[in-house]
C-alpha cells in the first residue's frame, strides 16, 4: 500500500504543473486601482476588461469613433456626458501565465544521475519546455475631467453614469469589426 501511495505522489509530482503566475480572468469588466492592477498604471481607478482582438485595435477603434486623426488618442479622448465634459485615458495590458513543468526537470534529473556526468547539458529542462507562458491582454481606462482627478472613484457623484458610458463603449468595440461603421451610428 505504501508503494502505491510513494507512486502515485511521485508520477504526481512529475506530471503536475506549478502556477507560478496566473492572468486574471475577467468575465465582462472589473474596477479597481490601475497599481493594484498591473505595476506601471497610475494609482486611479481604472474599468479593466479583457481584449481578445489584436493589438492596436482599440487605438483604431478609439480614433475613429471621436475622429481624433490620429491625435491624442491614448491620452486626453474627450467625450461628453450629462452635459459635463470628460476625458479618458486607455492602457493596453498585457498580463502573463507562468506555470512550472516539473516533468523535464526530473528527466533530466534523472539521466544526469545515471550518466553520472557533470557536464551533461540539460535539454528538456531549457526555459522553453520547463515554463509555459500563455498571454492575456487587457484594456484598462482612465476617466478624468478638468475638475476631478478620478472620476471612476467610489465617492464620485456621476460614476454610475460614467461606468455605463464605458460599458457601452466596450460592447460597441468588442462587437464592431470594421471600425468606419461606428462613425454611421454616432
Amino acid at each position: 500500500m505504501k508503494r502505491v501511495l510513494l507512486l502515485f505522489f511521485v508520477g504526481t509530482t512529475l506530471y503536475s504543473c506549478i502556477p507560478l503566475s496566473i492572468a486574471p480572468n475577467i468575465k465582462d469588466y472589473k474596477i479597481t486601482k490601475g497599481k493594484r492592477f498591473k505595476r506601471g498604471l497610475p494609482k486611479k481607478t481604472v474599468f479593466v476588461f479583457e481584449d481578445p482582438k489584436d493589438a492596436e485595435h482599440f487605438y483604431n477603434y478609439v480614433n475613429t469613433k471621436f475622429n481624433l486623426q490620429d491625435y491624442y488618442v491614448d491620452v486626453e479622448v474627450p467625450f461628453q456626458l450629462d452635459g459635463h465634459n470628460y476625458f479618458f485615458s486607455y492602457y493596453e495590458v498585457e498580463k502573463k501565465d507562468k506555470t512550472l513543468n516539473l516533468f523535464p526537470l526530473m528527466v533530466d534529473a534523472t539521466v544526469n544521475a545515471a550518466l553520472n556526468n557533470e557536464d551533461f547539458e540539460t535539454y528538456l529542462a531549457s526555459e522553453e519546455n520547463s515554463i509555459q507562458r500563455e498571454h492575456s491582454w487587457y484594456i484598462a481606462i482612465e476617466v478624468f475631467s478638468d475638475v476631478e482627478k478620478d472620476c471612476l472613484h467610489e465617492n464620485y457623484a456621476n460614476r454610475a453614469a460614467i461606468l455605463t458610458y464605458l460599458r457601452d463603449l466596450k460592447k460597441e468595440y468588442l462587437s464592431t469589426h470594421n471600425y468606419n461603421e461606428v462613425v454611421f451610428k454616432n
